[in-house]
């Protein structure tokens, strides 16, 4: 695909977006509950954040980048080119229904891909707008969007393509990468995982628990990047606890469950496995509203061997626990799957490095939460079971493109040292590759 179809493509979409705008949010609002709010920053808004960087770069990354070459090979130059991989599949998730469907497709689109859709049929609302946007003729050979359930996606995976990309569960991670070893497709998988946030004594606390709370509610609770879990230290457990209350009052009211800027549970069984997970005494909150598919924010005290701390929560249930020290802290952390994201809650430079480079984590922020997700300069992954692969922004473009490595020699100097016979030309060589090389 030409650089300047992928432009036309790209602002295409963006103006669609724009048009839809309404419609998108609208469908977001009937299937999650979503605000306008959060519909636009973290939808809508993310996502023409995402092609406005993309088309002011990717005319500098489409460029070959020249490399070094050892003197051995001169006179010669050495070059990266990009090429597409071909026909990529993108598997989007229910959370964010829109941005998750829409930024790897662009992406993918920057470095001259056709994609294939398939938008979660759990927010269904969220599917129908997609569908309708890029069935557009505009759009045909370049987009496809495929619509149904696990039915169709099994049928997806069993055919050949050149990529695929995908983002939800560990669980089904699994199976998309055993569908696409059978072809030996390259993948990308954005999972998730028990990411933790981290609240030392120096911490300002007022400040981090509004922080940590923001975070952990958003889409109620329902992101992939949401804090799972605090430990925190025991002389600041009780002041962190209380700041908290007082901040989802803030946010939502003494009633968070007819606040009109707190969203709901995606559907009944999801609900049905949240409410299960609620203890009978609760720090704060614990309130459902079953009608409604609302769980109000929820705080408890908890331990490690909780229920709580086995998966992923995906919902509006914070638990907090008390770490002796923070060494303690991170070797919990290390006895379980690697995160996808942690937050670190602390003033001290050599604090912040011991975690950095004592935790293996996809990435993260000091003193806040989830804003590393809204820098498209940074790579967006996880690693191990939360994850393979990265992508937003330039590294979007890096994903979905093949790096072909070529070497251009001119036809002079000709040497016939490395042709046979070798007879006494190996002490040479070894001189040349170990002082030239």
């Amino acid at each position: 695909m030409e650089v300047a179809t992928r432009k036309f493509l790209i602002n295409e979409i963006k103006n669609d977006i724009l048009k839809y705008e309404s419609k998108i949010l609208n469908a977001l609002k009937i299937d999650l509950g979503k605000c306008e709010f959060e519909g636009v920053v973290a939808e809508v808004q993310y996502c023409l954040s995402e092609i406005d960087h993309i088309l002011k770069k990717i005319d500098k990354w489409i460029k070959p980048k020249k490399v070094f070459t050892p003197l051995v090979h001169w006179p010669a130059k050495s070059y990266v080119f990009y090429e597409p991989y071909g026909h990529v599949l993108v598997i989007a998730p229910w959370n964010y229904p829109f941005q998750l469907c829409v930024s790897p497709m662009v992406g993918a689109i920057s470095a001259g891909n056709k994609v294939t859709l398939k938008p979660s049929e759990v927010t269904s609302e969220t599917e129908k707008v997609i569908t309708e946007i890029f069935s557009s003729e505009k759009y045909r050979n370049y987009i496809d969007v495929v619509t149904g359930g696990v039915e169709e996606t099994t049928a997806l995976l069993k055919k050949k393509f050149d990529y695929i990309f995908y983002t939800g569960s560990t669980a089904v991670g699994k199976i998309i990468m055993e569908a696409a070893a059978k072809n030996l497709t390259p993948v990308t998988l954005e999972l998730g995982g028990k990411s933790p946030a981290i609240v030392l004594e120096d911490a300002d606390i007022s400040v981090t628990a509004r922080r940590i709370v923001w975070g952990k509610l958003m889409n109620s609770g329902q992101t992939c990047i949401a804090p799972d879990y605090v430990l925190v230290a025991p002389s600041v457990k009780k002041s962190l606890l209380e700041n908290m209350v007082v901040e989802i009052k803030k946010f939502y009211g003494d009633n968070p469950l007819t606040s009109t800027d707190y969203g709901q549970i995606v559907n009944q069984n999801h609900f049905n496995r949240l409410k299960d997970l609620l203890p009978k005494e609760c720090y704060f909150g614990g309130e459902c509203d079953e009608k409604a598919l609302k769980i109000s924010p929820t705080i408890i005290e908890s331990s490690n061997d909780d229920p709580l701390m086995k998966d992923e929560i995906f919902g509006p249930i914070l638990p907090v626990l008390e770490m002796e020290s923070l060494e303690s802290g991170i070797k919990l952390i290390n006895s379980k799957e690697k995160p996808l994201a942690l937050y670190a809650f602390t003033k001290s430079g050599n604090t912040q490095n011991k975690i950095i480079k004592g935790v293996s984590f996809g990435g993260g922020v000091i003193n806040d939460t989830l804003i590393h997700i809204a820098n498209g300069h940074l790579p967006f992954g996880g690693v191990g079971a939360s994850g393979l692969g990265s992508y937003h922004g330039e590294n979007s473009f890096y994903t979905f493109s093949h790096k072909k490595s070529v070497i251009k020699r001119s036809f002079a100097l000709d040497l016939s040292l490395r042709y046979p016979p070798y007879l006494g030309k190996l002490r040479v060589i070894r001189w040349l590759l170990k002082y030239i090389g």
